[in-house]
């Protein structure tokens, strides 16, 4: 049957909770850049009224806050475990959370930097955990179905944060995100999932060095995450762009709604699959067949069909990108390495949207569509040579050295494009 990868993964010990656990838990986290955001620049119930110029500059500092910490947390939870900087990230949260509501501007701006760079890990704890619990050839389907929890995150966590601004104002909103991220944080310190498997941790306890594991062929890892969140952003803000000029803003949410629907049906069809795909082959993809989807702008009806190949490769690049990072990195630097994973991700995106901003006011939202499938296919082609400069101690054991084969078990042998 072919959901039975699935049946065999949930009857894992622990898994089904951490998975549940980590979709509660990401939904406030997804919800503070929109609150921030609607906090600095709409007018009324506590909101400071002052644009969505200085609301940017508030985002922004948080963002590369977050891009700075999160490979510091993971390294920390490689170092002391997952507990304490739980610990430390959820009573920072709650702090500012509960807090910047009364702020002023600048240090509204100063604390968000603060608070970005102590975020509560959820995303790379999740994922980290997950690689210490699945077996090496469940992991995919293990990614997957994160995959797709996360992107029902993200469906609910900025939709709830507008509504609640609107609704309730900043000072109430802000306090239930306060108390979510609380709960989150103490979701999962109560849970405390592993970050090493049984295996790994009885293996010798050394020191991991950055050099065995932060090879070129990781950094072109990283470049090609950072390509398919550059797609991803430029493909929302050109789609919303498009649907705003044919004055269609009332359908804006449904339109989205159908594109993450897309990503939902491509990463549960990924996960039932025999074997995988390098993330070269899926980002590729999903840049080549975004590229045309400007060509049907003028009917934003016939855009939102013209996602759907795109759209089904979405959660399967990004899982694909998670499964072979948890591949070539050791257990002694996985948080580390997905703490990197998750800046590539920040970056992408906040990369994306100026550039994408900036070709939609000057040629229009077609040629940001056009722009940002390219940039997904250029990466990737700049990637291709460092790709087989890829770590190859990852999976070794002191009694099982690594296999120096270009290919994994499950993967299949295709111009040697495999994980």
């Amino acid at each position: 049957m072919a959901i039975e990868p699935y049946r065999r993964l949930l009857r894992l010990p622990g898994v089904r909770t951490l998975l549940l656990v980590g979709l509660l838990a990401r939904i406030p986290s997804t919800a503070t850049g929109m609150a921030l955001t609607l906090h600095v620049a709409e007018q009324g119930m506590g909101r400071m009224g002052l644009g969505y110029a200085l609301a940017g500059l508030v985002t922004a500092v948080s963002t590369i806050g977050m891009a700075v910490g999160s490979p510091l947390s993971g390294r920390f939870v490689d170092r002391y475990g997952l507990r304490p900087v739980l610990l430390v990230t959820t009573i920072a949260q709650a702090v500012f959370w509960s807090t910047a509501w009364a702020m002023p501007y600048w240090l509204l701006a100063v604390a968000a930097a603060v608070a970005g760079l102590l975020a509560l890990p959820v995303f790379s704890a999740v994922r980290q955990s997950l690689a210490a619990m699945v077996p090496v050839e469940q992991r995919r389907v293990a990614f997957s179905i994160d995959s797709m929890f996360v992107e029902l995150s993200y469906m609910t966590g900025p939709a709830l944060s507008v509504a609640g601004i609107i609704a309730l104002g900043s000072t109430w909103t802000f306090a239930l995100i306060a108390v979510g991220l609380t709960g989150a944080g103490v979701g999962l310190l109560l849970l405390d999932p592993p970050v090493r498997s049984a295996e790994e941790l009885r293996q010798p306890q050394a020191k991991v060095s950055r050099r065995t594991w932060f090879t070129p062929g990781f950094f072109a890892l990283l470049g090609t995450t950072m390509a398919a969140t550059f797609v991803l952003t430029a493909t929302e803000l050109s789609l919303v762009a498009t649907m705003n000029t044919a004055g269609a803003e009332a359908w804006v949410g449904l339109a989205i709604g159908i594109w993450c629907v897309y990503s939902l049906v491509g990463g549960f069809v990924y996960g039932m699959l025999p074997r995988g795909f390098s993330p070269l082959v899926l980002i590729a993809g999903m840049g080549l067949l975004t590229v045309p989807v400007g060509l049907l702008a003028g009917d934003w009806r016939l855009l939102v069909l013209a996602l759907l190949p795109a759209g089904l490769l979405c959660a399967p690049s990004l899982s694909s990108t998670v499964d072979v990072l948890s591949r070539w990195v050791p257990a002694g630097a996985r948080g580390e390495a997905m703490g990197f994973h998750g800046t590539a991700l920040l970056i992408g995106g906040a990369a994306s949207a100026p550039i994408a901003g900036a070709i939609i006011d000057g040629a229009g939202p077609p040629w940001a569509f056009l722009v940002a499938g390219l940039v997904g296919v250029g990466m990737v082609a700049l990637a291709l040579p460092f790709w087989r400069r890829r770590p190859q101690d990852a999976l070794a054991t002191p009694d099982q050295p690594a296999e120096p084969s270009t290919t994994e078990p499950d993967q299949p042998p295709v111009a040697n494009l495999t994980t």
